[in-house]
Parts: C-alpha cells; structure tokens; sequence
C-alpha cells in the first residue's frame, strides 16, 4: 500500500478506462494523483470517489492537444501538489478504421494530435517539474501496435509506433536528469475504447469472443493488468529501468 508513498502523479486520460484503473491503483499505493481529462462530469466524480475512500487526488481540465493548456495544468498540479514525480502520458484515441487511402487528412491529424502530440507536449512541460524533483517517472501508453502491425486503424499504428520511438529517444535525452522513461504496450484490454471498436465491427459478444482467441492466453485483459505495470514503472523498485517496453498482451505478440 506504500509503494508510491510521497510521490506526486499525473495521469491525463484519467477519467475512464486504462488511466481511471493507473489513477486508482496509484493513489492505493500512496500517490497524490492530478486527474486530467476533457470529461468533467467522470473526471470530477473520480475524484470524489477517491475521496471517499480517503485518497488524494484532484481533477483539472486539460486537452493535451493544446500545449498551452498542458503548460498551464501542470503548473497548476505542482503548485497544488508542491512537486511533480510522475507523469502517465495515456490519453488516447482510435480514429477512424478505413485502409489508408481513405482517410481524410483531418483524421489523421485529429489522431496524432491526441496520442503523438499529446505525448510531445505531456513530456515537454513535465520536465522542468521533475528537473526540480531531482528526478521521477515518465511512463509512456504506446500499444501492441506499436510493435507489431493489423490492416486496420493505420493513423492509430502510425501514432503508437510514434510513441514508442519517442519514449526510447527520450530516455537517453533526460537519464543524466535520473528522468526514467518507459513505455506500456497493451494488449486488446476491456475498456470502453475496446468496446467502441468491436461494435463498430458488428456484434460486440462476437467480436469479444474472436479478440479472446487472439491472445494466447485465452482472453483480453483488464484495466488492473495495466495499472500495475505502471505502479511498478512509477516506483523505486524500477529504478534501474528507462528506455524499455514493457508488454502486457497476453501473448500476444508472442506469436
């Protein structure tokens, strides 16, 4: 319950799905957790709820597509906070699912506005913070697919083969600033992102049941599968890890 005892972390996405089950896991293990996302209403009943179960965390608006934005939240968490220890860039979105000769330019953009741009900008203005913090914690959300690729949802690969490649540049940028960065890459996982996806696909029972079998082990994961591996990512016990990925797929791209 003391893993993350004393330290301060930021979570963008943090109202549904994977970064709600990182915020959660994180303040149970003694973070002091800033809340950001676009959904007010999820955002602020999070935080409500984490109080009630005696938690400290708070909820501010931010679009991490907009730097100005990103600047400004994240001084506002340190100046609330008093510091910044880590940062959990998971904010994202899947885009449109059409071949790449189909997609508009504008839906491209609006992807990799949100999952590269986001990141850049998440990266950039939590610098300075873990600079004075004599160091901390960047942990990256890319995906399977920024590892291996599908023939669907080629503005999504693109932005988390980008997320994947940043994280390792930035790695050897800020180790002298004993600033690790790391990457997550997920497998399928039962968040509202995944269900949106499958039903888009046609039945969500069937589509679920098909994701399963993708995975060697015989299901897709959960949000706790994740949030773990991020609590262990913020921690001192990963210390001596910067630059890697870490997988959590189920087997997936084991194959």
């Amino acid at each position: 319950m003391n893993r993350l005892s004393g330290k301060v972390a930021l979570v963008t996405g943090a109202s549904l799905g994977l970064g709600r089950a990182i915020a959660t896991r994180m303040a149970e293990e003694g973070a002091k957790v800033a809340l950001l996302d676009v959904r007010d209403d999820d955002g602020l009943a999070f935080e409500k709820e984490l109080a009630r179960c005696e938690r400290t965390a708070k909820y501010w608006r931010c679009d991490v597509s907009k730097e100005n934005e990103v600047q400004a939240v994240f001084t506002a968490v340190v100046n609330h906070f008093g510091k910044l220890d880590v940062v959990v860039n998971n904010a994202g979105v899947s885009g449109v699912n059409k071949s790449t000769h189909e997609v508009s330019e504008a839906e491209w953009d609006f992807v990799q506005s949100i999952n590269v741009k986001g990141v850049f900008f998440g990266t950039k203005h939590a610098i300075v913070h873990l600079r004075k913090a004599g160091g901390g914690s960047i942990i990256n959300l890319s995906s399977i697919y920024g590892l291996v690729g599908a023939p669907d949802v080629p503005p999504y690969h693109a932005s988390k083969g980008a997320v994947r490649l940043m994280t390792k540049a930035d790695a050897m940028i800020y180790a002298p600033d004993r600033i690790r960065v790391n990457s997550i890459h997920p497998g399928f996982i039962w968040t509202p992102m995944v269900e949106h996806h499958l039903a888009a696909m046609g039945n969500v029972a069937e589509g679920r049941k098909a994701t399963d079998a993708l995975h060697p082990l015989g299901h897709i994961g959960e949000p706790d599968d994740i949030a773990w591996g991020a609590v262990y990512l913020a921690s001192d016990e990963a210390k001596f890890v910067t630059g890697a990925e870490l997988v959590i797929d189920g087997g997936y791209t084991a194959r």
